[in-house]
């Protein structure tokens, strides 16, 4: 038999009737039937789900293994049976729940066999939910995570060739309840041997589901910290300290961890917001850099340096400012080439944060009337100067020969 291209792996758990328009959207790739095979895991489900898969294996024209187990509790478990029974060059994890884009395998296939890449993204769109923009700006022959923006993607909805996988040993973490994707997917990421991305077609329709059963597990805010803790140390497991590291570590940071320290923070109780600076204080200790923290805007960099000294009651301050979405006033200094934004507790003595926690670097100041650019600026002046001295001084004479 030959090798297929790709294993579509789909695991599946209470995903009627979705599950119909998925296993559609499947059998309508242009690629051709022989070319893929799917691998569908029922998680244990009670509402047909198992059945209708298994009725989608009789008449399917591509060869289709269900295998049915009990609930897991999680997507990793039915992600990693099904990676354990692939055989193609690559896999696809797919959604019940969500859908391909007809052309979708063929295209994300070719690209990845045309420039080598382990990985491949073709762009995604949000039914009745939103879905990652950033990174679609164009198509990307070969990118990688630190010369785009592809972190701010790390769902497992990608195209991944399997023997980069098998060559690392790579499965999904079944002890995280949330954001085993994101570890599995920055892995992957950052051994792979080139990442293309596909942003001039939508390969992938991440539908929102009317019963709101798409949406991860919470299980409480602990668990945040779990899937931060367990980014940041991967990260910094396999890139060395400095900027690339730093640029990375911007995601667990911004995407995971600044959230619990939002508005909901606000209707946490005292024991909740102390358990949280708690579990935040060792990843603060390791991780936050001031090369972090110069990534940020100023309003998040606030929170977290706030997170950082362990000062709630300076925090909150600064939350609900924050949550009433005030425009913070601008201070210019230095001739317009500085910019602090008037956060709560700003050049307060009793509070002693430092003016350089509201220094809005170029990405943010660019939005003030007045700001100038220091570097921009300050070259022609001093190309000006270095000519000035060149040149002979007025009234000077001329020495004699």
């Amino acid at each position: 038999m030959t090798q297929p291209d790709v294993s579509v792996i789909i695991g599946a758990y209470e995903a009627m009737p979705y599950l119909v328009e998925c296993l559609a959207s499947v059998e309508a790739q242009t690629i051709d039937p022989g070319r893929i095979e799917v691998i569908a895991v029922d998680d244990g489900s009670t509402d047909g789900t198992g059945e209708y898969l298994e009725r989608f294996a009789a008449r399917a024209p591509m060869p289709v293994t269900v295998v049915r187990q009990e609930n897991s509790g999680g997507p990793s478990g039915p992600r990693n049976v099904g990676l354990g029974k692939a055989a193609g060059r690559y896999v696809f994890f797919l959604d019940a729940d969500d859908r391909l884009g007809p052309e979708a395998l063929e295209r994300m296939v070719a690209l990845a066999d045309r420039n080598g890449t382990d990985v491949v993204l073709g762009r995604v769109e949000g039914v009745n939910r939103t879905a990652p923009k950033s990174m679609w700006g164009k198509t990307l022959d070969r990118t990688d995570v630190f010369s785009s923006n592809i972190k701010f993607t790390l769902s497992a909805q990608k195209l991944f060739r399997r023997d980069l996988l098998t060559r690392h040993g790579m499965r999904f973490d079944e002890s995280l309840w949330t954001g085993e994707d994101a570890l599995f997917t920055m892995e992957a990421y950052l051994r792979a041997d080139g990442v293309s991305v596909l942003a001039d077609y939508t390969c992938y329709y991440l539908v929102g589901r009317e019963d709101g059963k798409h949406v991860t597990k919470s299980g409480g805010y602990a668990l945040r910290f779990d899937s931060a803790r367990a980014l940041m140390k991967l990260i910094a497991d396999l890139v060395p300290p400095g900027d690339r590291r730093d640029s990375l570590m911007v995601r667990p940071f911004l995407i995971t961890l600044l959230p619990q320290f939002g508005p909901r923070f606000l209707k946490d109780d005292e024991e909740v917001r102390r358990h949280k600076l708690e579990l935040a204080k060792p990843l603060m200790e390791a991780h936050w850099t001031p090369g972090v923290a110069r990534r940020l805007k100023v309003g998040e960099r606030l929170r977290l340096h706030l997170v950082a000294q362990q000062r709630p009651d300076l925090l909150l301050d600064v939350v609900e400012f924050v949550k009433a979405k005030r425009q913070a006033a601008a201070v210019l200094e230095k001739r317009g080439t500085r910019i602090y934004l008037v956060y709560p507790h700003f050049r307060s003595r009793a509070a002693g944060v430092p003016d350089h926690v509201y220094l809005a670097e170029p990405r943010e100041a660019r939005a003030f009337e007045g700001y100038r650019e220091a570097a921009a600026q300050s070259f022609p002046r001093r190309v000006l100067r270095r000519i000035r001295r060149m040149l002979p001084s007025a009234g000077a004479r001329p020495t004699a020969a």
